[in-house]
């Protein structure tokens, strides 16, 4: 029960990544807010942590919203008392072109929710754990921050900035014991992979991606790392940027 009694606020919490990881707290003992613009997969992932015997509520959020945003990390201090942990989570593919051929006017949303959602989960994180004295702010990049994947320049370029906020939060707030760090998943069995896998249909667009290590990630392998990231386990770990990629960018 390494995160026993902790509040946690994890966006994106519909479905995949973010489920498997709200499931996750709520099975070592945290209080989760589920933040997530789906409000079906939303309830649904309250439901299966209420029906073994976990504590969670559902927030509609948008996270290209500020106002929406603030509203989810003021429930769970609301609601539960604090704020412990918040995982950046949320996060949209994009389109699947090469980058001379995507359109102008979809580029936004990219930047919208993957960039800017983060930054304001970060700003309002932030904000509640200097009055709460402190937490854990992990923010989901990707090994396409650090490496190219056909046909996703901007979700690769939004994703190394997810980085470069983290390590800058982590440096100017750890004398106020907020540690913030960035997991970057590989190739994970989540509904955006499985979308991307049909939508590949050109050899140019496939992925250019080998894991070291037989087969494809789960979503419980990252929900196991943000476990730990966010526990006490991690007290001396921050600005980390944490590969959960079967080795990926290990090779050649």
């Amino acid at each position: 029960m390494v995160v026993q009694d902790k509040v946690a606020v994890i966006t994106g919490a519909a479905s995949g990544i973010g489920r498997k990881t709200a499931c996750r707290y709520a099975e070592h003992g945290a209080s989760v807010v589920v933040a997530d613009v789906d409000a079906e997969g939303g309830a649904e992932t309250v439901e299966r942590i209420s029906d073994d015997g976990g504590e969670a509520t559902f927030v509609e959020t948008d996270v290209t919203d500020p106002t929406e945003v603030r509203t989810a990390i003021e429930t769970a201090v609301d609601e539960y008392g604090d704020l412990d942990v918040l995982f950046n989570n949320a996060g949209i593919e994009g389109s699947l072109n090469e980058l001379a051929e995507w359109d102008d006017e979809a580029i936004e949303p990219v930047i919208d929710v993957n960039l800017k959602g983060v930054f304001y989960g970060l700003k309002y994180g932030i904000e509640a754990m200097l009055a709460t004295g402190g937490g854990s702010i992990i923010n989901t990049s990707s090994v396409g921050a650090a490496t190219g994947i056909n046909g996703r320049s901007m979700y690769c370029a939004t994703k190394a900035g997810v980085n470069g906020l983290t390590r800058t939060a982590a440096v100017e707030y750890a004398e106020d014991d907020i540690r913030v760090n960035s997991v970057l998943p590989g190739t994970t069995d989540t509904p955006m992979i499985r979308r991307s896998d049909q939508e590949r249909d050109t050899d140019r667009l496939q992925l250019n991606t080998s894991d070291a290590m037989e087969g494809r990630g789960q979503p419980r392998h990252l929900a196991d790392a943000v476990l730990f990231l966010g526990s006490d386990l991690s007290a001396r770990v921050t600005g980390v940027e944490l590969p959960v990629d079967g080795g990926f960018l290990a090779g050649p």
